[in-house]
């Protein structure tokens, strides 16, 4: 269990340093997506302390992973580490899909915000994966 704590603590700061370089590079290439999120009737402002929550998520979700990678990497069948981390990052990127089309058709959010959230998600889910793979055996 010290494992699954750990990595999973490793994996939320990677997840936390993926998010926060991939949120201004997309910011800088669609600049229409940092308007939107500047919209107060859509997202709290930053100066709004129950924001930081934020800050803390990856780690919450990278034990939830790491705990969840531990039960189930002898499903993948390949003895290469890094294949199994790939797959489980894509596996995990896959249930979040749906979430994903219920943002998009519940909130007022552009396609172009929904698809950069799941792309972020997608790398997120694959550096996740490769240190699970790496230290999770």
């Amino acid at each position: 269990m010290k494992k699954v704590i750990l990595f999973g603590l490793l994996a939320g700061l990677a997840m936390l340093i993926v998010s926060v370089a991939l949120g201004p590079l997309f910011n800088l290439i669609f600049p229409s997506l940092a308007a939107e999120y500047d919209n107060a009737n859509l997202f709290r402002p930053w100066s709004d302390p129950i924001m930081y929550l934020m800050l803390v998520e990856p780690f919450i979700l990278g034990i939830i992973l790491a705990w969840v990678f531990s039960v189930t990497k002898k499903l993948f069948k390949t003895e290469k580490a890094w294949k199994k981390g790939i797959y489980f990052g894509l596996c995990y990127w896959m249930i979040t899909i749906p979430g994903m089309v219920m943002s998009y058709s519940s909130f007022p959010i552009s396609l172009l915000m929904t698809v950069t959230w799941s792309i972020s998600i997608l790398i997120q889910a694959l550096v996740a994966g490769l240190i699970f793979a790496r230290f999770i055996r």
